[in-house]
């Protein structure tokens, strides 16, 4: 029998772990071999939220309840694998709405106490430039998707409904640096925002990234957060957030562009705005990602994140990484946004680089920082 806190020797090498994911709406558990993805099984509440325009963290958390052991059990049948066969356990212990975030950690817990496996608490930040270490992940011969090391020196560019961040990865097991942030939305937030104004439902990013292709990007100019030269600098003396986005006040300018056309009795624009607004929020998050990575000699960048789905996003990134010499990774869409698969993933090289488990008395942490890998 495995004891917690030890990895069977057969499994250090190429070990079998367990990964599980409940930070948000989609109840996830992955299982893979050292670098190889055997099984990323999820179950998604977004149905259950549509009609309150947005996740609301009770049911949520009912909804982690309820799928967590139908899902555990599809995973385990879908890799071929029997519990008992399971090297590791990881989990997302942070960040992530609180209550989501207990069901995911308990579940891990009350398994590793039961079948004596090691658990590890990992950041699932972290996880989503992990699941790039897969085999056929991320693209790119001998680089990200290829199961070989990350490049020393790794962009992250991160953007989800809750996050939209800039990391420096040097080691994924204990080298992560943020660059950049969001002070405030993130950038899929604002999309959700605005496709409300608009009368799109939700979630709005999808909704936003169709509507936008009929429209005219050029017909209303949004504004830019946080790209004047107060707040950039310059490269010898940076401004205090060169990295750093803000997308509060474009949602802000994009209401008053609505109630404009409303109150001249006009009919309001929706595809324009749909597209203006995406070109600012992907037109600033790209390039001050670039600018990011050239500054700070990274050649290569991690695009992840479920606003990765994001056509415009994706295609701007890809044309000006190219112009700039950076060389672009995008794990496939059901990688980019959250799974049990990017845990167990970051778990693996957790115990593949000697790290020890974390054992069962830790506590999730709804901030729990990117620079903080595991627990």
């Amino acid at each position: 029998m495995n004891h917690p806190g030890h990895v069977n020797q057969p499994g250090t090498v190429q070990p079998l772990v367990l990964g599980i994911e409940s930070s948000c709406d989609e109840t996830g558990v992955g299982i893979v071999r050292g670098t190889t993805l055997l099984t990323n099984t999820v179950s998604s509440s977004m149905d259950e939220h549509v009609r309150f325009g947005g996740v609301i963290p009770e049911i949520a958390s009912r909804a982690h309840l309820d799928a967590f052991v139908p899902t555990l059990q599809e995973a385990l049948h879908e890799a071929g694998v029997a519990l008992d066969d399971i090297d590791a356990i990881a989990v997302t212990s942070g960040p992530g709405l609180a209550g989501a975030l207990m069901v995911g950690v308990c579940a891990a817990k009350a398994l590793s106490v039961a079948t004596g496996k090691p658990l590890y608490a990992i950041n699932h930040l972290v996880a989503h430039v992990g699941v790039a270490l897969l085999d056929g992940a991320g693209g790119g011969t001998g680089g990200p998707g290829s199961g070989a090391p990350l490049p020393e020196n790794l962009g992250a560019l991160l953007v989800s409904g809750g996050h939209t961040e800039i990391l420096r990865i040097r080691s994924i097991t204990d080298d992560v640096e943020m660059l950049g942030s969001t002070i405030d939305d993130a950038a899929g937030e604002a999309y959700d925002k605005v496709a409300r104004l608009l009368g799109l439902g939700y979630p709005g990013g999808p909704a936003i990234d169709k509507l936008a292709k009929q429209g005219n990007a050029k017909a209303i100019r949004f504004p830019r957060g946080l790209t004047q030269p107060k707040y950039m600098g310059t490269a010898e003396e940076p401004g205090p957030h060169r990295y750093d986005w803000s997308f509060s006040g474009l949602k802000t300018a994009v209401a008053r562009c609505v109630e404009q056309f409303e109150a001249r009795g006009e009919d309001v624009p929706v595809a324009d705005i749909a597209a203006a607004f995406q070109e600012a929020v992907v037109d600033v998050i790209t390039s001050k990602a670039v600018l990011a990575c050239k500054e700070n000699g990274i050649e290569d960048l991690l695009l992840g994140g479920g606003v990765a789905a994001n056509s415009r996003l994706r295609e701007l990134t890809g044309q000006r990484c190219a112009a700039a010499g950076i060389t672009l990774h995008v794990p496939p869409l059901s990688l980019c946004t959250d799974n049990g698969a990017m845990v167990a993933a970051l778990g693996s090289q957790l115990i593949m680089a000697g790290i020890g488990p974390s054992g069962v008395a830790f506590a999730p942490d709804s901030s729990l920082p990117v620079t903080t890998v595991s627990v």
